[in-house]
């Protein structure tokens, strides 16, 4: 059975007790520790780089929205997170940081496991994807509704994400590939001498890029904004191709 290890946050101690006992009732959840703001539980998930965070959203100094922002700006594992609030209008900007689910409180077990069951299930289908490409390989395998379809890797122009899920953009006619797995999972698989992470969204074939400016990557028509937090990366490998 996969294990799921979770942080609980909340500021309120009544709700994070709730949470707490839900989680420890849960077959599949391992409670590894619990805090009752951001700030403690931003250094806890990066000590414990736990599956799954159950996240309140209306807190002191720093809240869980700008919380669950701030990871996804980070290097290493990005948990998966359901936020956890008394305020409804909170919802279209928890997806909008990939939220996984959003329990309005009061909410009960059954909500409750709902939500956990949602991660369990895409955490699985995620891990069972595939291994390791190195640069020798020349495909992968992706699940696509119910098959696993091999996708040469010279075909690949681009990849795109969208929520949990990726869209393989290919070669010439080929029509695009849409597969649930998270953009970060599948960039920890691919060559990383082949495909280049150039924004949260998208990463990219080396060999495909067709022309560069001073914040943009061409593949083709198509353009596509290399991030902050990528630019020096991508200035390296720039330089090395100009010299």
């Amino acid at each position: 059975m996969t294990i799921l290890k979770c942080i609980a946050v909340d500021d309120e101690p009544l709700a994070l007790k709730l949470v707490q006992t839900f989680i420890e009732q849960t077959p599949f959840l391992e409670l590894t520790a619990s805090c009752d703001n951001a700030v403690e539980a931003l250094t806890l998930i990066r000590e414990k780089q736990p599956d799954l965070v159950f996240l309140d959203i209306n807190m002191p100094n720093l809240t869980g929205m700008e919380l669950a922002r701030l990871l996804q700006e980070q290097p290493g594992p990005l948990p998966k997170i359901v936020f956890t609030t008394a305020y409804n209008h909170y919802a279209i900007e928890g997806y909008r940081v990939n939220a996984v689910d959003y329990l309005l409180k009061p909410f009960s077990y059954e909500e409750f496991l709902r939500a956990a069951n949602k991660v369990l299930k895409i955490t699985e289908d995620t891990s069972n994807h595939f291994q390791t490409v190195t640069a020798d390989d020349e495909f992968i395998f992706l699940k696509v509704e119910y098959q696993w379809v091999r996708i040469s890797l010279k075909d690949i122009s681009y990849i795109e994400s969208l929520k949990d899920y990726v869209k393989v953009h290919l070669d010439d006619t080929q029509k695009a590939v849409l597969s649930l797995i998270s953009l970060k999972a599948l960039e920890e698989k691919l060559p990383s001498s082949k495909f280049m992470r150039v924004h949260r969204s998208y990463i990219v074939s080396l060999d495909k890029i067709s022309a560069i400016s001073k914040n943009s990557i061409f593949i083709d028509k198509e353009e596509i904004t290399v991030g902050e937090q990528y630019k020096e990366t991508f200035k390296a490998i720039v330089e090395k191709w100009i010299k």
